[in-house]
């Protein structure tokens, strides 16, 4: 997909940030990440994260235990609700993580 630019412009189908912030959120996690210990989170955490309400301390965990965690839709509560409905499915995959660490 896209990147969409603003994300509080009304916005086409497409990745709700804009690849600055992307590269800027890539950087950030690859530096939280060290095979040698389990790494400092900085004071500073990149706008993107406020934004989106996900913690640094989830984001780090869900990029380092992504797979063992999700194994269908990935994303907030609601979103999650949103998505089953508009398939029709009563079961929604995830919930309990999703809960976890998405805001």
């Amino acid at each position: 997909m896209n990147f969409s630019g603003d994300p509080r412009q009304p916005m086409p189908e497409s990745i709700p940030f804009n690849l600055t912030d992307h590269l800027e959120l890539v950087d950030w996690t690859g530096r939280q990440i060290r095979d040698n210990k389990s790494g400092a989170i900085s004071d500073t955490i990149p706008p993107i994260l406020e934004r989106l309400s996900i913690s640094p301390k989830h984001w780090v965990y869900l990029c380092t235990h992504f797979e063992s965690k999700f194994k269908g839709l990935v994303g907030t509560a609601h979103s999650l609700t949103e998505k089953c409905s508009k398939f029709s499915r009563k079961r929604r995959p995830n919930l309990s993580s999703s809960k976890l660490l998405f805001n």
